[in-house]
């Protein structure tokens, strides 16, 4: 069983359904409305655990109602919760979801306590980084709170898995420090700063392995995942699905390819978990409520 810490946010998701996304300046009817437990960090501490990982989260919620129902579900996962702060005078993080019929959406984060995780947090939660198998970061929390649990990490020779999203720029002295890079094709190019269309994915991630310690994952949506060691590229389909809703299948995947990375599996056989884990959480409503367990990965894999 392998051991994560995952240092990221943990959000409150109001999720509307519509019948198409609205334009800009737009207003229209939607449908059903939700809330779930969200965040990417948070996200992808849930699926680590439901997928077979003893996992310990870092992360900042606000003394409030939110803040009190997300603190429950990750426990209700098992989730070591030492190092989630409540912090007063900041509000829990939400995301405002709009999202059609074929599972595509629009997401605006109000990030609120996630911004207040300060490098002290991190130093707090020293020794669970140090013993830890892999520290998994994202972008939805302060960059000097990244950078002080990548530090710690380094120095202790703990794998370091970024998934840098949302997209931005990044120093290369952060990326230096990451041993396993994850993004999507936008991302992908936006931290790379390439944007020429002509770039294939094999193109693109060799320019980002070079940023940082030589592995890369780029996922593609309905076209799967590749992965790239520095040398050789390994490719994976797209298991075909029914979308629903697309809002979690991003932090399914990165969580189920930590996991597999955790376990010492190869990459061919870590990608097809990943996707698989990804493909079932695109099939039900809600980002946390989505995310698969091992069983079910291991039961969908069989019968492809």
């Amino acid at each position: 069983m392998p051991r994560l810490v995952v240092v990221g946010s943990t959000n409150m998701d109001l999720v509307i359904r519509a019948p198409r996304l609205p334009g800009a300046g737009e207003s229209i009817l939607g449908g059903p409305f939700g809330t779930y437990g969200g965040g990417k960090g948070a996200n992808q501490a849930v699926a680590a655990a439901r997928l077979g990982a003893e996992v310990a989260f870092v992360g900042c919620v606000g003394r409030d109602a939110w803040g009190e129902q997300l603190r429950a579900l990750l426990a209700a996962e098992r989730i070591d919760l030492t190092h989630l702060i409540s912090r007063g005078g900041e509000a829990t993080g939400a995301a405002v979801i709009t999202l059609d019929p074929s599972g595509q959406n629009t997401i605006v984060v109000a990030p609120g306590a996630n911004m207040a995780l300060a490098p002290r947090d991190i130093e707090a939660a020293r020794d669970d980084i140090i013993s830890a198998d892999a520290l998994l970061l994202q972008l939805e929390t302060p960059l000097e709170a990244n950078r002080r649990a990548m530090e710690i990490a380094r120095r202790a020779d703990v794998p370091v898995l970024l998934n840098a999203a949302p997209a931005r720029s990044l120093e290369p002295a952060l990326l230096e420090m990451v041993d396993l890079l994850i993004v999507n094709e936008s991302e992908a190019r936006i931290l790379c700063g390439l944007d020429d269309p002509r770039l294939t994915e094999s193109q693109i991630a060799a320019h980002l392995a070079a940023m940082c310690r030589g592995h890369v994952i780029i996922t593609l949506g309905r076209a799967g995942a590749v992965h790239f060691d520095g040398s050789l590229l390994s490719r994976q389909a797209a298991f075909p699905v029914e979308s629903v809703d697309a809002t979690g299948a991003g932090d399914a995947f990165v969580a189920a390819f930590a996991v597999a990375w955790g376990e010492g599996r190869e990459t061919p056989e870590a990608l097809a978990f990943a996707c698989a884990a990804g493909a079932l959480a695109v099939t039900r409503m809600g980002a946390m409520a989505s995310l698969p367990r091992r069983g079910e990965v291991d039961a969908f894999l069989r019968s492809r």
